[in-house]
């Protein structure tokens, strides 16, 4: 596979980039053996894993871009839980039947994707990285995994549309003024701009500090201060990006904001239409107007599991947002083996927060996940290699996954349920009676 690429798949590139040869469709047909991208062998001996691509973000972006990208709430307690979680996690491996890594292929609300893996939606990725939005739905596209744009992001729901109508996503916060006539033209946009999933966040009732984005003058609007625009001349490469593709936010909430609003501007109409959290009612009504799969993101408790699932929704997406709201949390992973016991059978289970490696997917697959999304990595993907940063986490990604199924014994993505798994952190949850 290193660098391989079957006759009938053609190379990809982070600019010039072509899929694997059979399309996402509903079709049971499997996708061809994922085709990486032709250098991924040099790319992969400088940064071979996450973790490399970490260190050299702050060595190619200002400060402030990647405190911004790096940080959670709090001291980063939260990150650290969620990290320390899936370290925790233990898994018995049977041998003997598998020589070649697995197909990691999956199925996910109806469609067909190369891996069970996906972009989270971030707010703001394009400060870690100008355009970082568009650069991850291409290299999405490319490989064919799902890419949730974020409505904070820095690009709109139609150019997302334009650069990977196969694998889009679209994440949404509440935009409760006006009987949500924000929130419901949302909607209109994405339904005309083929978006698969939508998928409602459910727990930022409130907005926490985030103390080293704060200290790094990132507390709110963009005012660039002497300290920041030093950092920035110090990154000459970031700084052309920004001079060619602007520092966009809130890019799909700009037309609600006024003709040609700054940057600025649209954050401030952001925060003073969008936030609190949906209620139940507000959630039937979002489901009645979406005609398509339905995902809450945010469920920690198999009970709101339980009560999304009888409201039709389709998608549990399971989040602790990352450990950027708040650091008492409980780790995501911690929680999903009681949802997914709860309502696995009934909906779509996801999970994001602390999603590192392809063995991380593999965790969240054993436990119950039909695929794993990561954030974070991917910001740190573009602070390290720019454009070229969301391609190669997605080769390592995916190798790393086939890798991981191959040493348990797994021969699929859903046979790693099977392993015999010791999980000191599971969340043992109070059921009413």
């Amino acid at each position: 596979m290193h660098g391989m690429t079957p006759k009938n798949v053609k190379k990809r590139g982070s600019k010039k980039t072509t899929a694997p040869a059979a399309e996402v469709s509903g079709s049971t047909a499997p996708l061809n053996i994922y085709a990486q991208h032709a250098d991924y062998k040099k790319r992969h001996m400088a940064f071979p894993s996450s973790a490399y691509l970490r260190s050299a973000a702050p060595k190619k972006v200002p400060l402030f871009a990647y405190e911004y990208g790096d940080t959670g709430a709090g001291a980063d307690v939260g990150i650290a839980h969620n990290w320390s979680a899936f370290d925790n996690i233990k898994i018995v491996p049977r041998y003997g039947a598998l020589s070649v890594p697995p197909p990691v292929e999956v199925e996910l609300f109806g469609k067909r994707y190369s891996a069970p893996l996906g972009i989270a939606p971030m707010g703001g990725p394009s400060l870690v990285w100008p355009a970082a939005d568009l650069a991850m739905a291409r290299a999405a596209q490319a490989a064919r995994v799902p890419y949730t744009l974020g409505v904070a992001g820095g690009a709109t729901i139609e150019q997302v549309a334009e650069v990977a109508p196969d694998v889009f996503w679209l994440q949404l916060y509440r935009f409760w003024k006006n009987e949500h006539a924000i929130g419901f033209d949302l909607i209109r946009r994405a339904q005309a701009a083929g978006v698969h999933v939508l998928a409602l966040t459910v727990d930022v009732p409130m907005r926490t500090t985030r103390t080293r984005e704060s200290y790094a003058g990132l507390g709110g609007e963009f005012k660039p201060t002497p300290r920041m625009i030093y950092e920035m001349l110090k990154r000459p490469k970031w700084l052309m990006a920004l001079l060619t593709d602007g520092y966009p936010r809130f890019a799909t909430i700009g037309p609600y904001a006024g003709q040609s609003p700054t940057t600025n501007e649209t954050i401030r109409f952001a925060r003073q239409n969008m936030g609190g959290i949906f209620t139940w009612d507000e959630i039937a009504r979002y489901r009645d107007k979406w005609k398509g799969p339905l995902a809450l993101k945010g469920i920690l408790h198999p009970e709101d599991a339980e009560k999304a699932v009888s409201l039709g929704i389709e998608g549990i997406w399971v989040s602790n947002h990352g450990g950027r709201q708040i650091e008492a949390l409980a780790p995501s992973i911690d929680c999903l083996p009681a949802i997914a016991a709860a309502v696995g059978k009934k909906a779509t289970i996801l999970l994001d927060s602390g999603v590192r490696s392809g063995q991380d997917v593999m965790r969240a697959l054993a436990l119950g996940a039909q695929a794993a999304f990561a954030g974070k990595a991917f910001l740190w993907s573009v602070g390290a290699m720019g454009d070229d940063g969301p391609v190669h986490l997605i080769d390592l990604m995916i190798e790393e996954l086939r890798a991981s199924l191959g040493q348990i014994g797994a021969a699929s993505p859903a046979a790693a349920r099977d392993a015999e798994i010791r999980h000191p952190g599971a969340w043992a949850f109070r059921r009413k009676k």
